[in-house]
């Protein structure tokens, strides 16, 4: 089993916080490293019918038989069990009691939040980085064939391909995630709002032209994107606009947890056709902002990341706000730097920002090179920005 980043961070949580909850999307991984990483854990799955019937019916029993080191998985199958942990950890008072793991954050975390406050450190578990494949022997410098596979570890370690993956994942989400959250009548329909929403990669979100082309309401559009953020299948990147007048870009940007799976999507079956889609650029800087999202988050942090367009199109692809200083970051497919790129850059260092600036430019090569102020990196790179 490869080593997952987020080790060290999760093993110094268990010995500070009675319980750890590490979440992510369905087939990141989770239990798979779990049980690897915690062998004297005992693992219990509440999918398993036998589990979640003796949790619920009896949730006393169950702590009292299963209570100490034990991993919880799915745990939000059995939301009547949180309050029944919160006195039973209190009670025992031992850091590193339970691992809780689940696929659907916001159940989770609901549940969390009403019961289990203070007492739950949280974590994040995506699919593979980049330094995860090359710990693996898998990981190759070819944005393309980067951007295509995409991260989920069985497309890996398993050697399935991308095609035969991402349609089953699809179909399985469809039928076991969706279905248990949302009443979705027209699956079809539902598919035709996950295509266009890949679609809509690295673009700012209209929500109602959105709805309009799926053919539902705009409250309906809301509710199936709420839930498919809480799913880990896509995120939007907030804009910036602290301090700034009223003609700042205010709605978000869309992107997906794993380009492999947008890149089925939009209809991408070989490699090949990476480099000639329209969609390439908005890919490339997919796979980038989310490959800085999995640094942050193996780190046990959560990111300050933004974008920022003003309404004369100026933009910046990526912020990154630290405590002093502000990131600039262009991303560019392209393997040749161009002075243009640095224009969005430019443009917002002549705007009065109280902090500290650095600019970066992100570009589809395997070197760091260095032009007057501005750092170039290529994806081998990113942690330097981090």
């Amino acid at each position: 089993m490869v080593q997952r980043d987020i080790h060290k961070k999760l093993k110094y949580l268990l010995s500070k916080f009675p319980i750890v909850s590490l979440t992510g999307p369905r087939q990141s991984g989770k239990s798979t490293f779990l049980k690897a990483a915690y062998p004297k854990y005992t693992y219990l799955s509440l999918e398993d019918i036998d589990n979640r019937e003796f949790a619920r019916k009896d949730p006393r029993g169950f702590l009292q038989q299963y209570n100490n080191k034990v991993i919880l998985d799915e745990v939000q199958q059995v939301p009547e069990l949180f309050s029944y942990l919160q006195t039973h950890v209190d009670a025992n008072n031992r850091p590193g009691q339970y691992i809780l793991s689940g696929s659907q954050n916001f159940l989770l975390l609901k549940n969390i939040t009403q019961s289990l406050a203070g007492r739950v450190a949280m974590l994040r578990l995506l699919p593979f980085s980049f330094n995860e494949l090359k710990i693996g022997k898998w990981f190759v410098e070819h944005n393309n064939t980067l951007i295509y596979k995409g991260f989920y570890p069985k497309v890996f370690d398993k050697k399935i391909k991308p095609l035969d993956f991402y349609s089953s994942y699809v179909e399985t989400y469809i039928q076991r995630d969706v279905r248990s959250l949302l009443n979705i009548g027209n699956l079809k329909q539902f598919t035709s709002f996950l295509q266009l929403c890949a679609g809509r990669v690295g673009q700012i979100l209209n929500l109602n032209a959105l709805a309009n082309d799926v053919g539902i309401t705009q409250p309906t559009a809301r509710a199936w994107l709420s839930t498919l953020e809480a799913s880990y299948i896509l995120y939007t990147l907030s804009p910036y606009y602290n301090n700034f007048n009223k003609r700042i870009i205010k709605s978000p940007k869309l992107y997906f947890y794993d380009t492999g799976l947008a890149a089925y999507l939009l209809g991408i079956r070989d490699v090949q056709q990476v480099q000639i889609h329209f969609a390439k650029g908005a890919l490339f800087e997919n796979l980038i902002i989310t490959e800085l999202l999995k640094i942050v988050y193996n780190k046990g942090e959560l990111p300050n990341f933004y974008y920022w367009r003003d309404s004369n199109d100026n933009e910046i692809d990526l912020l990154i706000e630290e405590a002093n200083k502000i990131k600039t970051v262009e991303i560019k497919s392209s393997s040749t730097f161009n002075t243009s790129f640095l224009k969005g850059a430019e443009y917002f260092k002549n705007i009065k920002i109280k902090k500290m600036l650095r600019s970066f430019v992100i570009l589809g090569l395997y070197d760091i090179k260095k032009r007057n102020n501005i750092t170039i990196l290529g994806p081998n790179n990113l942690e330097k920005l981090i």
